[in-house]
């Protein structure tokens, strides 16, 4: 099969990833074959391959946003059947056993299994998950639609509910790219003004023909006080924009596995009056169904740019440079 595979993290502009011919997969126990419809680009896959994130292998296939179809199970798997078709994210496996996992928390996992991370992912012709993680999926809708879903999706929808947001509320998001533009779909149909502060015409321009309530730059103020708030730009600058946009007791909610750092604040007028910050780690198989089962009712449908897979370092650059407005998508 064919594979866009990285071998030196390294700046996205000398092109990291490499397209080779590699032997396709055979499924262990417990685990599926997929043949790879197509998989979203997320900015985590940025963070993989430009080295922000440790490496854990010499060599890995990036990507976890996948849409496939099982050709072939592996020792004791019954479900999901072969031919279906299945979803597969960022969460790949847990240990099950953890103090954290047996409290219901298996998105904190102490060993966790991380799809284009710690194994291999969706940048392929085919891939292998693990079968009790893989989400089912309609056949009504097309692959390239569905991909953004499962991390995007997921994870906005999980960081709502980290936020706290209750129908009605104001809710600030700040960064307006492939999570946030499904998230607002997400709170306009639980009745909430949703405030939106990203930097780029472009994506301000979206967010309006999205219905946001209001639309200002990445750190601009909102004309009023907000009940909660989700960051999704990776910059610390950002965090402190939405805390001091919060009325008392409201949340922020920070939806990135890496940030630069949080500039020091004054807590006595950010963070007292019982604000508070949070982070938003993974997610879960519970977030998945949810959410898909969501976006389903509601007719969620991203915007997407495709992407050929030898165009994976594209994608990514394009992702880098903000030039993707709603999400990238590769079709091997």
């Amino acid at each position: 099969m064919r594979a866009a595979v990285l071998h030196q993290p390294g700046p996205i502009s000398k092109q990291p990833l490499t397209l080779e011919d590699v032997p396709i997969p055979e499924p262990g126990p417990d685990q599926v074959l997929l043949k790879v419809e197509a998989c979203g680009v997320c900015r985590t896959d940025l963070h993989i391959t430009a080295g922000d994130l440790k490496p854990q292998h010499d060599a890995i296939i990036p990507g976890h946003q996948i849409v496939g179809r099982i050709e072939r199970t592996g020792k004791g798997v019954n479900h999901p059947k072969p031919k279906s078709r299945v979803g597969v994210s960022w969460m790949g496996g847990v240990d099950g056993d953890c103090p954290l996992c047996r409290r219901g928390l298996e998105n904190l996992c102490d060993n966790p299994i991380f799809t284009g991370y710690s194994v291999n992912g969706g940048y392929a012709e085919y891939t292998i998950a693990r079968a009790s993680f893989c989400t089912p999926l309609s056949e009504g809708r097309s692959a390239t639609t569905l991909a953004p879903l499962l991390c995007a999706g997921i994870i906005g929808f999980r960081s709502l509910r980290v936020a706290n947001v209750q129908p009605g509320d104001r809710v600030g998001l700040y960064g307006f790219g492939a999570s946030a533009h499904l998230a607002i779909e997400v709170l306009h149909h639980w009745g909430c003004e949703v405030y939106v502060a990203t930097r780029g015409e472009q994506h301000q321009q979206l967010a309006r023909e999205l219905g946001a309530a209001w639309v200002g730059d990445a750190t601009e103020k909102p004309p009023v006080p907000l009940d909660s708030a989700v960051t999704f730009a990776p910059v610390g600058s950002v965090v402190i924009a939405a805390l001091s946009a919060l009325r008392k007791g409201g949340i922020v909610a920070i939806n990135a596995i890496h940030l630069d750092h949080i500039p020091e604040f004054d807590y006595d007028s950010l963070l007292w009056g019982e604000r508070q910050l949070r982070s938003v780690a993974n997610m879960t198989r519970e977030d998945a169904k949810d959410f898909i089962a969501l976006a389903m009712e509601i007719g969620i449908s991203p915007r997407t740019r495709i992407f050929a897979l030898d165009q994976a370092n594209e994608a990514l650059a394009a992702i880098e440079h903000d030039e993707i407005n709603g999400a990238a998508v590769i079709v091997p």
